[in-house]
């Protein structure tokens, strides 16, 4: 074999294996994995903005429905913090990020933090298999009607904070640590704002 046809080969194994990686489940976890280290680094830790981005209370209006197939009302949650993210099974971003907000979801008071952790998968079925696999338990959910205009968004994980009134104190885009001790002292400060009112 001559040396051009060995650097064709390389090139096409090379090829191959990133197509591989690129369209399967493994290349999502490899990718996850290696997010999931850009995330140890502290490099993308969550900001812990105090101003709200919104003084408009009525981004609640959204339907969600549990994985076990019940209704409830985004409203339902007003009077919590609300750690609110849309996320898919296919996005790597998501998959990396999701351990840290399984072990804030566990650390924290949940009478003053709700999650909605808002899968946007179209293949509906694939979600409690993973969320199953992974061992999450953060309350996942589906939309179960329109979105309201103040939670489109274009990329995936979009994380929103939502103060107890209803305010969009936190939009962030993309992958991020919330696994710290300054993001779940951001999230006490927005509920003890409610509680000295």
């Amino acid at each position: 074999m001559s040396e051009k046809q060995k650097q064709w080969l390389q090139n096409g194994l090379l090829v191959v294996f990133l197509l591989f990686l690129f369209f399967t489940d493994a290349g999502k976890s490899v990718m996850g994995g290696m997010q999931q280290l850009l995330l140890k680094t502290g490099l993308k830790d969550a900001p812990t903005k105090t101003e709200p981005i919104s003084q408009t209370s009525g981004s609640y209006s959204l339907t969600l429905r549990t994985l076990e197939g019940k209704t409830i009302q985004l409203s339902d949650l007003k009077g919590k913090v609300v750690f609110f993210n849309q996320w898919a099974t296919w996005c790597p971003p998501c998959r990396a990020e999701m351990p840290a907000i399984e072990n804030l979801y566990q650390s924290v008071d949940k009478s003053k933090v709700a999650f909605v952790m808002l899968s946007i998968d179209k293949e509906a079925q694939k979600v409690p298999d993973f969320v199953q696999q992974k061992g999450f338990t953060f309350p996942v959910y589906m939309p179960a009607g329109p979105m309201p205009a103040a939670f489109a968004a274009e990329v995936v994980p979009t994380t929103f904070i939502l103060t107890p009134d209803g305010q969009i104190a936190q939009r962030i885009e993309g992958l991020a640590n919330y696994d710290t001790d300054e993001f779940r002292n951001y999230l006490y400060s927005l509920a003890s704002v409610r509680d000295s009112e």
